[in-house]
């Protein structure tokens, strides 16, 4: 029961935050071709009446994975039940969340890259034929009792799809990837967010927060609010490309998006002058772990090619070294990236 509560605290989460999520397919700007997809196979689900296949959402994190599992939910009319795999330490804690489930319900599992070998095998069947597999006892004396789940859909949400096992991922009917958004998508998520937080923001402030917040609507957030903050403070009425811009420079967030650890990052590759360094280096060097560093610093800087991934390490490409004013052939020191 502990388990199943956790579960409706998680579905509630913070009903703050859960006021900027959009409720429909037109409020939810972006990944236009999952929405697409998406919807195609509700429709020819419901047309069937059946419930949709296991879906798994992968891709950084902040892109939407959650808020698109709600949609899902919404679309098919079924409630929608929420946990994260650390939670689930035992066989019995995914048997718990399993049979309370009811028919049509929405099975959503954040992180299920983390899922154990022992409760991926009790998940297997259930995935693939509604049906639990319990074992009662041990040795000569153990009995397997099945027991008929009702007919559900799993929507699983990872950053790190290259951890999950091939068996589990097999037996997800959909695969999608999420994608950066453009600067133009977070604008309009920032003033369509703007609007419900009533407090307006200008086109060109939300632009220019959108071109800060690393391609990721969760950062766009989060940035609109302590932008709001600062002119709230200063007795505005609104949200202008001047407190805008006073604001992030303020948060310590320059014109790339980039934040302390990023310009450390960079700054740890630059100074290995070409040559690769590897991931525990880099690690250590900023004092963040592994998965912290591969999962939210790694991947903006990757797809807007700051820098590369080797066999042997991240080395820092022709981009970065032209953003701290450097030369690839004659590296110096940074007195000039200081003075940008």
């Amino acid at each position: 029961m502990e388990r199943i509560i956790e579960i409706e605290k998680m579905k509630i989460e913070n009903e703050y935050e859960n006021s900027l999520r959009p409720k429909t397919w037109n409020d939810y700007i972006g990944q236009d071709k999952i929405k697409k997809n998406l919807q195609v196979f509700i429709e020819a689900s419901k047309r069937r009446n059946e419930s949709l296949d296991h879906v798994l959402f992968f891709g950084p994190p902040g892109l939407g994975k959650t808020t698109l599992a709600y949609l899902i939910a919404t679309e098919m009319s079924a409630n929608i039940k929420m946990t994260a795999a650390p939670m689930i330490e035992k066989s019995g804690d995914l048997a718990a969340i399993l049979t309370n489930l009811q028919e049509g319900d929405v099975l959503f599992i954040d992180e299920i890259h983390r899922l154990s070998p022992a409760i991926e095998e009790v998940l297997y069947p259930a995935m693939e034929d509604f049906r639990l597999d319990i074992i009662i006892g041990s040795g000569p004396a153990a009995q397997t009792i099945k027991i008929d789940l009702p007919r559900f859909t799993l929507i699983g949400a990872t950053t790190r799809a290259g951890m999950i096992s091939s068996p589990l991922r097999d037996r997800f009917g959909m695969h999608f990837r999420l994608q950066f958004y453009s600067q133009n998508e977070l604008g309009r998520i920032i003033q369509k967010a703007s609007l419900k937080l009533n407090f307006a923001c200008k086109e060109d402030a939300a632009q220019e927060m959108a071109k800060r917040c690393r391609g990721t609507p969760r950062i766009a957030l989060r940035l609109l609010k302590r932008v709001r903050d600062f002119a709230q403070i200063h007795n505005e009425e609104f949200i202008s490309k001047e407190r805008a811009k006073y604001g992030l420079d303020e948060l310590g967030v320059d014109e790339q998006g980039f934040d302390e650890m990023d310009i450390k990052f960079l700054r740890i590759l630059l100074e290995a002058k070409g040559r690769p360094v590897g991931l525990s280096t880099i690690s250590a060097s900023l004092s963040e772990d592994e998965g912290t560093v591969e999962d939210v610093i790694e991947p903006y800087l990757i797809a807007t090619g700051y820098i590369e991934r080797t066999a042997r390490g991240r080395i820092a490409t022709v981009k970065s070294y032209e953003l701290f004013k450097l030369s690839p052939m004659n590296m110096g020191l940074f007195k000039d990236a200081d003075e940008r």
